[in-house]
């Protein structure tokens, strides 16, 4: 409990909403949407697709939650190289969170990724997740530049 009371909040915050601008950013209609969508198999869709409040509250609060937990994870794997190392500045942070990113997060989902289409489509499959763990590891590696230049 004592490590939570130590994090910066304001840099968790930070970070958090920022890597829920780069997500929405990262799927948005002009980046990676559609290629991401065609990927999966799936088409395009050409007109805003109706969803409820309760749909919708789901699918943008859970993904900022999320965000939220991931950063604070971070924030304590962050505190404990701090105490490890004493001297664990911004490029630390940037590496701890590119390592934590790539090593844990991207690798955890590719078998995953690539036994889920539907036809075994395999690279068709790792497009997907490229694309999806792209986004983890570009706005994680970004969580650890500012939650380490935030002491």
């Amino acid at each position: 409990m004592e490590n939570l009371l130590n994090l910066n909040w304001l840099a968790i915050f930070t970070a958090s909403i920022l890597s829920f601008i780069i997500g929405a950013s990262w799927f948005g209609p002009k980046t990676f949407y559609p290629v991401w969508m065609r990927a999966l198999d799936r088409e395009v869709p050409t007109e805003r697709i109706k969803m409820t409040a309760g749909e919708t509250l789901t699918m943008f609060g859970g993904t900022y939650i999320a965000a939220l937990i991931q950063v604070i994870t971070l924030g304590l794997i962050i505190l404990m190289g701090r105490a490890l190392y004493g001297n664990f500045g911004p490029l630390d942070g940037l590496l701890f969170g590119f390592v934590f990113s790539v090593g844990l997060g991207a690798f955890a989902s590719v078998s995953h990724r690539m036994f889920s289409h539907p036809q075994f489509k395999v690279y068709k499959s790792l497009k997907v997740w490229l694309i999806e763990v792209g986004q983890d590891v570009v706005c994680l590696t970004l969580a650890g530049l500012i939650l380490a230049s935030w002491v």
